[in-house]
């Protein structure tokens, strides 16, 4: 059902957490997997060669800059001149904690040119291609910030709360793209919570430091307070459905949030 032989992925972000998570479950199922992260050439290499050794058919490193367009656009055409983009995983994300009184204006700036703004410009180069041949998928990796707010984090909710209008907005417009057979062109949002990545770390920190620096009893304490699971996630979990979300037969599948948040959500 998920065999993605002779599909090309390109995930955004996807040099480790989540974005590697997912382009592993993509190379294991068969698929061409564009690597791009922050990286050196030779890192994004080796990332590489480790998805083909995962199953990838081929896979390959390209750099860009999220937080320009024109970087974004040379970055889309690279991709799309190696192999046309059958899925797009927009992963690439930053993060800041501050109150909205002193978040730096850079920062806003950068944060919603990363985690919105990129994930406009990649989907309009990308997308009218795969409307053309008939099967595509955008899985656009959210947050449970864009369904709910919490407190010093302004720019990444904004962002957030945008990437789902935004994914909404562009499964509607490609909502009759190809057929059931073809498998159509699908654009869903995944909505993580409390996930084991390099993101979480200084709020981790943060925690961990009220409890002598354990960073166990830092996780704890995180979680009590949102996630009712008590219980994080891993990356490959969020791999797993993003793959999911790539079969044919999720064709009648979009416009959806999909959290996975141990019921944060839910409350």
């Amino acid at each position: 059902m998920t065999d993605l032989t002779g599909k090309t992925a390109f995930v955004t972000g996807s040099v480790q957490g989540i974005g590697l998570a997912v382009a592993e479950a993509l190379a294991g199922a068969g698929a061409r997997v564009a690597v791009h992260g922050l990286a050196s050439e030779a890192e994004g290499a080796a990332v590489a060669r480790a998805l083909e050794e995962k199953g990838a058919t081929e896979a390959k490193f390209f750099a860009g800059d999220m937080r320009d367009p024109d970087a974004i656009a040379q970055l889309c055409a690279a991709v799309e001149t190696w192999g046309p983009v059958d899925i797009l995983v927009n992963n690439a994300g930053i993060q800041h904690t501050a109150a909205l009184a002193d978040m730096p204006r850079e920062t806003w700036d950068a944060i919603v040119a990363v985690n919105l703004s990129a994930a406009f410009h990649t989907m309009q180069a990308i997308m009218p291609g795969m409307a053309a041949r008939g099967f595509g998928r955008v899985v656009n990796i959210a947050s449970v910030h864009g369904i709910v707010a919490s407190k010093n984090k302004a720019p990444y909710v904004a962002a957030k709360f945008g990437l789902v209008g935004l994914s909404r907005v562009a499964a509607l417009e490609y909502a009759d793209a190809g057929s059931r057979q073809s498998g159509g062109v699908t654009v869903n949002c995944i909505a993580p919570g409390w996930t084991e990545t390099a993101i979480i770390e200084p709020q981790v920190a943060e925690r961990a430091a009220k409890f002598g620096g354990d960073r166990d009893r830092g996780v704890a304490d995180l979680l009590s307070e949102k996630q009712p699971s008590k219980r994080t996630s891993d990356p490959a979990e969020i791999g797993a459905l993003a793959l999911w979300l790539c079969a044919r037969v999720a064709h009648n599948v979009t416009g959806t949030v999909i959290p996975v948040d141990g019921g944060w959500t839910a409350q």
